[in-house]
């Protein structure tokens, strides 16, 4: 009996237990569930352009309480894009810090080089600019994020953005595509040298599996040498190259991690500031991801706060 009556407690105890930690796995599931989905506005098909006879677009996702400040997500990832490709939750800890955040679609190669892609976010960043006032941002406080090729298009923007001819017809091509910081993933910063790349022909010519994209199908080597430069963000660092915080796995083999290492070297030799944060053990992507987001946009308030 006295068996019996312990074997019983024990099972209310552990009842007890169970049930606790069920509720506090609940909670925690609950409570990961609402930071990832902060009440926010969310606009759809902002048009900004065209392309081939399609309609480029934005969406704009204004949080409850905005700051004032502006951040690009590139949606791209080997220079694909699509409106479905895009999760508001992606960009929740950018929207938590007040972050107005507008997602910039592209049409996606090969129908559009990646040469057109780059006019092309360029021109959303113009967009935005011009219409700073009808979503509620600073004209001078704008950031660009992203991944892989969003990071890539990111950085061209930060080393090639500026303000467009003086003398075009539309206000929205006058306007600047300059972005004042970046906070980005694994971005590819020169194609005249993929070393150590599964992309690396090893000829010196465009990546292995994109040349449609780069309008190398036929491989024009000389040509190739001439594009490569022109959409290398590396080739383009100056001084005046806004702060910049890259994230980068030491065993991507996609896009290496000496991409990131030497277009900070390059910064550095220059006098401009590059934050590169090195992932043990990361790949193209890795899990931890999410709470690198949430840093680096505690990093782009710290910077767009001050840009002014």
């Amino acid at each position: 009996m006295r068996f019996a009556g312990a074997r019983n407690r024990w099972l209310v105890y552990g009842a007890w237990v169970a049930g606790g930690l069920g509720l506090a796995a609940g909670l925690g599931l609950t409570a990961v569930w609402c930071y990832f989905h902060p009440s926010s506005h969310w606009q759809r098909g902002v048009v900004y352009g065209e392309r081939h006879g399609h309609a480029l677009t934005i969406d704009v996702l204004t949080p409850t309480r905005p700051s004032g400040i502006g951040v690009v997500f590139m949606v791209s990832g080997g220079w694909k894009s699509g409106t479905n490709s895009f999760r508001p939750w992606l960009v929740a800890p950018l929207l938590r810090q007040g972050f107005t955040v507008f997602a910039v679609y592209h049409l996606s190669q090969p129908e559009a080089t990646v040469m057109e892609i780059v006019a092309d976010v360029s021109r959303a960043v113009r967009f935005i600019r011009a219409h700073a006032a009808d979503y509620g941002i600073d004209p001078d406080r704008l950031g660009a994020t992203g991944g892989s090729a969003g990071g890539h298009l990111s950085l061209m923007l930060a080393t090639r953005g500026g303000l467009g001819p003086p003398d075009a017809t539309d206000p929205v091509d006058r306007a600047s595509s300059a972005v004042q910081a970046v906070a980005i993933f694994f971005p590819v910063t020169d194609l005249t040298d993929l070393s150590g790349s599964t992309e690396d022909p090893g000829d010196g010519g465009p990546p292995k599996n994109f040349r449609r994209a780069f309008d190398q199908e036929p491989v024009d080597l000389t040509s190739w040498q001439v594009v490569a430069r022109e959409l290398s963000p590396l080739h383009h660092v100056t001084a005046a190259l806004p702060p910049t915080l890259i994230y980068h796995g030491d065993c991507d083999t996609l896009v290496t991690l000496s991409q990131s290492e030497r277009f900070r070297q390059r910064a550095d030799d220059l006098g401009a500031r590059v934050n590169l944060v090195t992932v043990r053990g990361g790949g193209h992507g890795w899990l931890t991801i999410p709470f690198q987001v949430i840093d680096a946009a505690a990093w782009l308030t710290e910077q767009l706060k001050r840009s002014r």
